[in-house]
């Protein structure tokens, strides 16, 4: 049996590309500062005490394991500056030791709009906002150590959606969770594309990858495409579809209030990261996932209204089905 550490195994990613690798016969490792509650979630998983922010504790977790998922972020969007390299560097060192394969969940934020509309894997990284730069070090970081005896893989997608995360915009810009969807809020630029991904598609995309990890070059990158919307409505239209399904009735749309989020952003560092990101709902902007293709034969896709009506019902958004 393969052994594999998941580090955010608590959290969006983490834990779906965990269960994922749990039901494919992989031994999953977990390591969490508080063990108990993890436990309680998910018993499947070895959990292990420990911090990814300490290198002791990092390496000895990920004695024996062939993969090591790099899926942890500092809560919300605050102290990026000083916590995300020295958590990948950890990382680095525990995958250097055992010679073991690192699999991160990309982002869009390390390309500028030179890059833009439509982004490959080795399009270049010009970032124009603090969190975007510091992606690209992260990225720059990885190649470094994939020179040094680890491997790498890196997939990137769009804005996340889906059970069990609640930090993307899916749940903080358009709904409100725990509460009926009586009024969606859209971000977005009208007629602008936006890209979503649907997180077990993106889980599952990753797991394959990692069955294929021998194959691949030894930093390797791929893009998924995920759910396009074109031009900013599908993803409404997919929310309305299912709440009239569920309800009998049709939320009405609005628009998100960045007029709001301008003046609360002096304030709160969520709000004023989020509102640094607000060009990528104003700029329509591609992953291009032919590689990806070219090397699973296709890309792991469920149905919008599916994912959506899965993820309204996670968010407590809709009641449970009988």
């Amino acid at each position: 049996m393969s052994k594999v550490l998941v580090l955010g195994a608590t959290g969006g990613i983490g834990g779906e590309v965990a269960r994922q690798l749990s039901a494919a016969g992989w031994e999953v490792c977990a390591l969490t500062r508080d063990v108990d509650k993890a436990r309680g979630e998910n018993a499947a998983f070895a959990w292990i005490k420990g911090d990814a922010l300490n290198r002791q504790e990092v390496l000895a977790a990920a004695r024996g394991c062939a993969v090591i998922v790099h899926a942890v972020n500092p809560p919300g969007y605050r102290n990026w500056a000083e916590l995300v390299m020295p958590m990948i560097d950890n990382t680095i060192a525990a995958a250097i030791a055992e010679g073991a394969t690192i699999v991160l969940p990309g982002t869009v934020y390390n390309f500028g709009p030179d890059a833009f509309p439509v982004l490959h894997e080795h399009s270049p990284q010009h970032p124009q906002t603090r969190k975007g730069a510091i992606r690209e070090q992260l990225e720059q970081r990885l190649e470094q150590a994939s020179r040094q005896g680890a491997r790498v893989l890196i997939v990137r997608a769009g804005d996340f959606f889906g059970a069990r995360v609640a930090n993307n915009w899916f749940a903080q810009g358009l709904v409100k969770p725990g509460k009926p969807v009586h009024a969606i809020s859209y971000p977005g630029t009208p007629g602008v594309l936006h890209q979503w991904a649907y997180l077990p598609d993106v889980a599952r995309t990753m797991v394959e990858l990692i069955a294929r990890r021998a194959t691949l070059e030894a930093f390797a990158r791929f893009h998924m495409a995920g759910h396009e919307d074109v031009d900013g409505t599908q993803m409404v239209q997919a929310i309305q579809r299912v709440v009239l399904r569920r309800s009998g009735r049709q939320p009405r749309v609005g628009r998100f209030p960045w007029w709001l989020m301008k003046l609360i952003a002096p304030f709160v560092v969520t709000v004023r990261e989020m509102q640094e990101m607000r060009y990528l709902w104003q700029t329509p902007l591609r992953l291009d996932n032919q590689r990806l293709v070219d090397t699973l034969g296709r890309e792991p896709h469920t149905p919008l209204d599916q994912a959506v009506e899965a993820t309204l019902v996670d968010l407590g958004c809709l009641p449970t089905p009988a």
